[in-house]
């Protein structure tokens, strides 16, 4: 990866959409040269996706938490993962070092959605205790 790709990389990240005429110009190459280095970033795996960022809100889930999740010492990472796959109000989860095994952020309609998906994430995903925060304001930076 050379400094034209971290470009790209960078534009690409605050801007999914710019054109590869546009984005060409910015790294003075051609479009078909600039969409070139673009497939190669995405074969890489350099570029994992590229979505829309859409407002929780706007699809009818305005509350937004952060759910800190210690596992049960027998549950696998991967049968939580599993668990949390098949509920429609995950948007990510990290696995962490530190107090707790899991961040995990959820959307939800309201508090007794929240109360729903926590008792959820209790009783199928071997989870063992939870710390939630709501999200009040996120800055994307970069």
């Amino acid at each position: 990866m050379d400094k034209i790709d971290r470009i790209i990389l960078g534009m690409l990240a605050r801007d999914g959409r710019i054109s590869f005429r546009d984005l060409g110009e910015k790294v003075h190459l051609s479009p078909n040269a600039t969409a070139e280095r673009v497939r190669k970033l995405q074969h890489s795996g350099a570029i994992r996706g590229i979505r829309a960022d859409i407002h929780p809100a706007a699809l009818g889930q305005p509350l937004e938490v952060q759910i800190d999740v210690k596992l049960e010492s027998g549950t696998a990472a991967n049968a939580f993962e599993r668990v949390l796959a098949g509920m429609p109000q995950v948007k990510a989860a990290t696995l962490m070092t530190g107090s707790f095994d899991y961040a995990v952020r959820v959307n939800c309609a309201d508090r007794d959605e929240l109360v729903r998906v926590t008792e959820a994430l209790r009783a199928k995903g071997g989870v063992r205790e939870t710390y939630s925060r709501m999200i009040l304001r996120e800055v994307i930076l970069g």
